[in-house]
C-alpha cells in the first residue's frame, strides 16, 4: 500500500527496484515557489480595473489623462528589465530559495508606495517596484521549481508557473470588480507575504547546494523532497555530474544544440511580446470600455478565464500534440484575432488616420455609437481569441535544456 502511495523516480538504475519517492513534500515547495508567478501576475492585471478608476478620481494630483495612464500601465516593464539583470546576479549567489524570499519586499513596499500614494510619481514608483519584482520572479521560479522537482513531474510543475501568471491576471480582474484601487493593491500584496512565509519553511535547490559543495544540506534537501526511503546519494551522484557539464563558455555556443534552443526561445519570447500581449493586459478593461462595450470589467474576466483555461489545456496536451503544432495553432489564432481587432476599429473609426494617439479613446465615444453597440460583441470575441493562443512563454521553456533555462529567461528579459 505504502509503495501504491509513492512513485518512482524517473531515471533510477534498473537493479534498483524502483525506489518509493514521495512527492507531497515536492508539492508544497513547488506551492510556495508559484506564489512568485502568481503575484506576477497580479502585478500584470492591476492596472487594468485601476486605470478607469484612477481617470476619474476626484483628487487632481492622481488623476491620470490619457498619456499618464499608458505610463501607469507599462512603466511596470522598465522595472522587470532591471529585474531580470539584477536576478541573473542574485541567483547564483544568495541562492533560489533566498533570491525568491527578497523578491517578496519589492512586491509589498511597492504596493504600499501605491497605498500610500499622496500623486501620480509615487504610482509611477510603486509600479516600478513591483516590476522590479516581477523580473526576478519570472527568472528564479521556473529555476528553483525546475531544479527541486525530479524528470518525471518537472513538465507538469514547469508549465504551472505560466499557469499560475494568468491566474494572476484573472484574480486582479475578478477583484477588481468590487474593490477601488488601494483596496486592490492589498489584496495584490498578500501572495508574496505568504510566499515569504512559505518558503522560509522549503529548502534550497539541492543542485544549487552541491554547486557549492554543500553535501549534507543537499541530501537532507532531497530528503524533504523526496522522503526518507528514496535513494539520495544515486540522485546526489547524478546532479553532481550534470553540475560539472553547468558552465558555458563562449565556444560552446559554435554547438548546434546549444545556440539553436537559445535562439528559438529567445525568438518565441520576442515575437509573443512583439504582439502587444502585454498592452493587452496592462489595458483590458480601458479597450473594452473604449469599445462600448455594457460591462467592460465583466469583459476583462471573460478574456482573462480564457487566457486561464486555454493555458491549462495547452499545458495538458502539449506532451500529446507536440510543441510544434502547439506554436502553429497559436500563431494562426493570433493573428486571425489581431485581425479581426484591428477591422473592428476600422469600422468604428473610418477616417481616423492614427490610432495610436492617445486621444484616440476620446474619439471612439462619439463616432458611431450604434455601431458600435451592434459589433461590440467582436472585440470581446477577438481579444478573447487572441489571449486563447499565447502559448509561447509555456512552450519556449521546453526548447532550452535545464542549464540554459535561467539564462534564457534572463536574456530573454
Amino acid at each position: 500500500m505504502a509503495a501504491e502511495e509513492s512513485r518512482c523516480l524517473l531515471g533510477y538504475p534498473a537493479s534498483d527496484s524502483c525506489p518509493r519517492v514521495q512527492n507531497k513534500k515536492l508539492y508544497l515547495a513547488a506551492f510556495a515557489a508559484v506564489l512568485g508567478p502568481l503575484s506576477f501576475g497580479f502585478v500584470l492585471g492591476y492596472s487594468s480595473p485601476v486605470i478607469p478608476e484612477l481617470r476619474k478620481i476626484n483628487d487632481p494630483k492622481l488623476r491620470l489623462d490619457s498619456s499618464q495612464a499608458s505610463w501607469f500601465g507599462s512603466v511596470v516593464t522598465l522595472g522587470a528589465a532591471a529585474g531580470g539583470i539584477l536576478g541573473g546576479y542574485i541567483v547564483d549567489k544568495v541562492g533560489r530559495k533566498l533570491s525568491l524570499m527578497l523578491c517578496s519586499i519589492p512586491y509589498v513596499f511597492g504596493y504600499i508606495v501605491i497605498i500610500s500614494a499622496q500623486n501620480v510619481w509615487m504610482l509611477y514608483f510603486g509600479r516600478m517596484l513591483t516590476g522590479l519584482a516581477t523580473g526576478i520572479t519570472s527568472l528564479v521560479a521556473p529555476v528553483y521549481i525546475s531544479e527541486v522537482s525530479h524528470p518525471k513531474v518537472r513538465g507538469m510543475l514547469g508549465s504551472c508557473v505560466q499557469l499560475m501568471v494568468v491566474t494572476g491576471i484573472l484574480g486582479a480582474y475578478v477583484a477588481g470588480i468590487t474593490l477601488k484601487w488601494r483596496w486592490l493593491a492589498v489584496l495584490c500584496s498578500v501572495p508574496p507575504c505568504i510566499m515569504l512565509l512559505f518558503m522560509s519553511f522549503m529548502p534550497e535547490t539541492p543542485r544549487f547546494l552541491l554547486n557549492q559543495s554543500k553535501h549534507s544540506e543537499a541530501t537532507a534537501a532531497l530528503c524533504f523532497l523526496r522522503g526518507p526511503h528514496a535513494d539520495h546519494a544515486w540522485e546526489c551522484r547524478q546532479i553532481e555530474a550534470s553540475v560539472q557539464e553547468e558552465g558555458l563558455n563562449l565556444s560552446e555556443f559554435k554547438n548546434p544544440s546549444i545556440y539553436r534552443p537559445l535562439l528559438i526561445g529567445v525568438a518565441l519570447m520576442f515575437f509573443q511580446q512583439a504582439t502587444g500581449i502585454n498592452a493587452v493586459m496592462f489595458y483590458a478593461e480601458t479597450i473594452f470600455e473604449d469599445a462600448n462595450f455594457k460591462d467592460s470589467r465583466m469583459a476583462s474576466v471573460v478574456v482573462g478565464s480564457i487566457q486561464v483555461c486555454f493555458t491549462a489545456l495547452a499545458a495538458i496536451i502539449i506532451d500529446k500534440t507536440g510543441r510544434k503544432v502547439l506554436l502553429y495553432v497559436s500563431g494562426v489564432i493570433m493573428a486571425l484575432s489581431t485581425a479581426l481587432f484591428g477591422l473592428y476599429f476600422k469600422i468604428i473609426l473610418p477616417d481616423q488616420n492614427n490610432s495610436s494617439n492617445p486621444d484616440v479613446w476620446l474619439t471612439l465615444n462619439s463616432a458611431s455609437p450604434g455601431t458600435e453597440s451592434s459589433i461590440s460583441w467582436l472585440a470581446v470575441a477577438s481579444l478573447g481569441l487572441f489571449v486563447a493562443g499565447k502559448w509561447n512563454r509555456l512552450l519556449s521553456s521546453h526548447y532550452t535544456e535545464l542549464r540554459l533555462s535561467g539564462k534564457h529567461d534572463n536574456f530573454i528579459l
